[in-house]
Formats: C-alpha cells, structure tokens, sequence
C-alpha cells in the first residue's frame, strides 16, 4: 500500500511539476493518480493511507467531505497550493499523519507546513501521538493541558513519557497504568506496553485456544491487553501456526527465545515435561521473565470443553521501564548547525541535563513542561551521574553537551556510569574543529588528531607523548582547550614538540568562537603563533608538513594522483 499519494489538476503545470518533485523524492513511497481529478480522488481516498493533492483546500473539502467516516480510519490528506507556496494539512492530522506529512512535503517542496491542530500549535505534544494506546475523556483532558489548567498526572507504571505540563493535582487526571481499570470522569488513561506475555505450546495447538487463556489470565489478574507488547516463547516453537495466529491477532510480535537462555532464567514452576521436549524446565515463565521484570501471574493452563489435555500454557511478567537517555551535541553555537535530530530529541525529552549556558543557548526549543536541572562549570561528572539517576527512573531524558558530546563532551562520563538497565542513543553534532576547519579552508582534508592541551583530568606527561607522536607522524593537529589564566605554558611547550618536526613557516589556523555572532579567525605560522592571543574559546590547527596557505586559506592536499605536478 502506497503511503503517499499525489494528484493534481492537468491543467495545472506548476502542481504537476511539484508532484514530480516529491514522486522523485519518494519513488518507494509515491503511486501518482492520473485523470479526472474528482475519479483520482476517490480511488487514492480508498487506497492511500496519506494523500497530498496539488489543488485548492477547498477543492479538496469538496471532494473528501462525502468520503469522511472518522479520524481513526480516514487518510491524512495533504494539499498543496499550486505556487507550491505551502502545504496545508488538511485532514487527519494525527491519526492519519498529515501534520508529519506536511512537514515532510514542505522540506521536499521548499513549502510552509501549515498545522492548524491546537496541540501542535502550542508545541503540546497530543495524547494520541505518544504511541500508546488511550482512553477515557482524552479530548477534555487536552483541552485541560491546552488551557492552562492543572492536570494531575497518576503513573502507576513508570514509562518516559515527553514533556507534559501536568502536576500532583487537578481536576483532570492522565493515568498511566497497565490495570485494567475504567477511565473515571475528566480522566484520560495511557496503556504503556509493559506486559510480556510468556506462552508453552503443544504441536497444532489452536489459536483460540490460546488467546482464551490469555484473555483469562489477564481478566483474573486485572491487566489490560492493550498493554500487552509481545507474546514470548521457546524457539522450537518459533513457528507454531497457533501462537503466529494469536499474536496477529492480538497486534504484537511473537519473540522466540534460545531454550538454554530460558533454562538459566530462576522460576517458581519449573516442569520436567517442556524439559524433556524443548530443553527448558520453564516455557511460559522463563520466556515472561527472561529480560528481567515481575512475575504478575504465574503459570497456568488452559481448559478445555472437551476434558482433553490442556495444549497451552501461559503466564504474565511487568518488564520494568526503560528509560531513555539521549546524549546529544548542540555544535559549535550556530542555530543552523544544531542537527534536525538533536532537535527531536530535545523536544522528546521530559527532563533536560546540561551546563547553564548550553542550556540557554536551546531553552527556547524545548516544550511547555520539561524539567531542566542545570549546573555550572566544573560538574561533568555529577550531570552524568543525574542524567543517568533520572533515566533509571524511567523518564525520557537529554543530557547535553557542545559539538558533538562523545569529543572531549559528556558521553563518556555518563556512559561510564549508565548500566544497562535504560537504552541510551547517541546524538553526534558539529564538533570545534570542524567548524573551525571550514572556517579556516581545508585543514584537515588528510589525516588528523584532536588533542587536549588541559591537564586537569589528564597528566601533562601523557599529553606531551601524544603531541610528540602526532608530530612524529606528520598528523594534522587541533588543539582543544588551548590556553587559560590558570594554563599558560601547555600551549607553548606543545608547538615546540610541533616544531622539532615542522618548519618554522607550517600554517596553523586560529579561530575563535567558531560560527558565533562574534566569531574571529586569522591564519599564521608555527613561528609567528602569539600563545597570549588564545583562549579557552579558541580551536589552534597545526598543519602537517603538507599543508600550504592557497589564497589566504589553509589547506592540507588530500594526495590525489591527479593533483601532482605533471613530470
């Protein structure tokens, strides 16, 4: 099934031509509809999950208003203007991903995304976008959020949620739980997927038969089964018809798992009967808990009419939340050149760690509710240790750092401290020394190193053997934290190992606050370097013996044949 499609006016070129553009862009994903345009139409609306119409949104309205039946069956629908000036999402825009389609569209287009959905509008992110199942008065509690008004957020089951601005009261309630419970009045309930379902199964066991037991299991111990998220068994039973029938129809995967992983798993019930047929004394109890989590129901088999052998087994564990633990690089300082996904991960993350003036430099893109915890100068190591503390907690979590935060950055610390009890994923950025390598030319076009010059964590005597080997081995060298009031003499002692091996006359690029407002660079020698005129804010690039000043910029040659000088 198609997930965009594009139709247009024919009379129209510049529609026709935009519509081009994306089928160009998106070959996997675009059918085009030819012909009558109101025939076209209704053959996407039917066949499409997301439509983009390169006509006017009334003509649009016109032709889709008889189509309509509701939002959580009915395609996004897209239009966009025959200037190609915007692209209006239309209807759809959550359930049916046009307000994500029309971003999409307008990155492709060059367009305007208009999203006139209230949520989005305020940066809200809207209960039915979380990924998680939700019910109960889900349109009042919203309005609730989008007014201002206190919300009361009741999470029984941990899970990272994005940033909300709800509280400890209020007349409205966000409920997070796995129970099986009715929403109360002004109360909206998120169904997190913590329920793992373990499963044993006879050869041709029915589905039904299967999906009965559960449906029992989970009624008996008050769990929903929307938060179920897979149904878990032995890998001999990988592909037993009936348990591939009953996740289908339940809506989750079906994970197999080695017998002798689920033999070392520590069960209440083991058996000597699957011991003896697949090779683990535990199928559905192992195969529930094998990643960890509590046992909520233990194992149990199914009945039959009939009075003939039970042919399933099942029991149910609570996996425990994984928090999320993003670490992401802001870069050099310029808004353009913070990535689009560390922006992603900046609005996804509920709670924010980071220096205080990094964290002023993107506080305008996070959303309404997220909990910022700052620090100053000097304390790396303890925003690790709250980054990590508050993603084992269960929470979505974005632990900053400039450039990019696995050079000379906070990856490190906080990997050094994260066990792996939360998924942790790594957001790379611009680092210093590429910004001041564009800054300056081409500086680093062959090979190259990154050293620090601060001895506060690392000793001076490590250090000078890294520069004497860089410069040993005729590497381009970028020098991070060059020079401060309290370091003076680390600069200076490291272009003389430079020099024991350069000319006098080797090209080094200085840049300041590479692509700031008050950016500064300038382009010197080994010899003429003045250490005084660095600082902390400052990257210094040595050259190789290679390099060359070209037109007042400093470029390392790559080596090409083509490049050498014809004999």
């Amino acid at each position: 099934m198609s997930e965009v499609q594009g139709c247009g006016d024919a009379q129209a070129a510049a529609g026709a031509a935009a519509r081009d553009r994306l089928a160009a862009a998106w070959p996997e994903r675009v059918r085009v509809y030819e012909g009558p345009v109101g025939d076209a139409v209704r053959r996407a609306f039917g066949e499409c999950e997301r439509l983009v119409c390169f006509l006017a949104t009334g003509a649009v309205v016109r032709l889709v208003a008889p189509l309509l039946g509701d939002k959580a069956s009915d395609p996004g629908i897209v239009c966009v203007d025959e200037a190609g000036r915007f692209a209006v999402s239309l209807v759809g825009g959550h359930g049916g991903g046009a307000n994500d389609l029309a971003r999409e569209v307008g990155a492709v287009l060059g367009a305007e995304p208009v999203v006139t959905t209230a949520t989005d509008a305020v940066d809200l992110p809207g209960l039915d976008t979380l990924g998680l199942p939700v019910e109960g008065d889900v349109a009042g509690v919203t309005r609730a959020l989008l007014d201002g008004e206190p919300v009361a957020l009741a999470a029984e089951t941990a899970w990272p949620l994005p940033p909300l601005p709800v509280g400890t009261e209020g007349r409205y309630t966000l409920r997070v739980t796995d129970r099986a419970v009715e929403p109360a009045g002004r109360e909206a309930v998120l169904r997190p997927p913590t329920l793992v379902v373990g499963v044993g199964a006879s050869r041709d066991v029915p589905a039904e038969e299967v999906l009965e037991l559960i449906g029992a299991a989970l009624r008996d111990a008050g769990l929903s089964p929307a938060s179920v998220a897979e149904l878990a068994t032995v890998d001999a039973k990988a592909g037993e018809p009936g348990l591939v029938a009953a996740a289908e129809r339940l809506g989750v995967p079906l994970v197999a798992h080695p017998a002798d992983e689920l033999a070392a798993v520590d069960v209440p019930n083991p058996s000597g009967a699957p011991l003896a047929a697949v090779g683990t004394p535990s199928v559905a109890e192992a195969a529930a808990l094998v990643r960890g989590g509590e046992l909520l129901v233990p194992k149990r088999k199914s009945e039959r009419a009939d009075g003939r052998p039970a042919m399933a087994t099942c029991a149910v564990a609570r996996r425990a939340a994984r928090g999320r633990l993003a670490v992401v690089g802001l870069g050099p300082g310029a808004r353009d050149l913070l990535t689009p996904r560390a922006r992603e991960e900046l609005r996804r993350a509920s709670v924010l760690v980071g220096l205080d003036q990094y964290v002023d430099q993107i506080r305008d893109l996070l959303r309404p509710g997220t909990r910022i915890l700052e620090s100053g100068l000097g304390a790396e190591e303890e925003r690790a240790r709250t980054a990590v503390a508050e993603a084992g907690k269960g929470q979505a979590v974005a632990l900053i750092g400039s450039g990019d935060a696995g050079v000379y950055a906070m990856a490190s610390p906080a990997l050094a401290e994260a066990s792996g009890d939360i998924d942790v994923v790594g957001v790379p950025g611009v680092t210093a020394a590429l910004a001041a390598g564009a800054v300056l030319g081409a500086p680093l076009g062959h090979d190259h190193v990154s050293i620090s010059l601060s001895d506060l964590h690392t000793p001076w005597e490590v250090i000078e053997r890294r520069v004497r080997a860089a410069a040993e081995a005729d590497l381009v060298v970028t020098f991070y934290n060059p020079r401060s009031r309290g370091r003076d003499w680390q600069l200076p002692k490291a272009l003389a190992v430079l020099a024991e091996h350069r000319e006098p006359t080797t090209p080094v690029g200085v840049v300041r606050n590479a692509s700031r407002a008050d950016e500064s660079s300038r382009l010197t020698t080994l010899a003429d370097l003045d250490p005084a005129t660095v600082d902390m804010m400052t990257v210094v690039t040595v050259g190789n013996t290679a390099t060359r000043e070209i037109a007042g910029r400093m470029v390392t040659p790559r080596g090409y044949r083509w490049q050498k000088e014809p004999e």
